[in-house]
């Protein structure tokens, strides 16, 4: 019963770590698919950006 809580122990700290660090590589769709043949105006005003 120790290993089965320890396993979940683990899992959770391991899912918190790995969330944390994919949030600092993460960036908005409106930045990141943002080209010259693309390019999002006002992300207010749809549905991909901060309003």
């Amino acid at each position: 019963m120790k290993v089965f809580f320890a396993a979940l122990g683990f899992a959770f700290i391991a899912a918190v770590g790995v969330a944390m660090v994919l949030n600092t590589f993460q960036e908005q769709s409106s930045v990141a698919y943002s080209t010259s043949g693309a390019r999002v105006g006002d992300p207010g005003h749809n549905l991909i950006g901060p309003s």
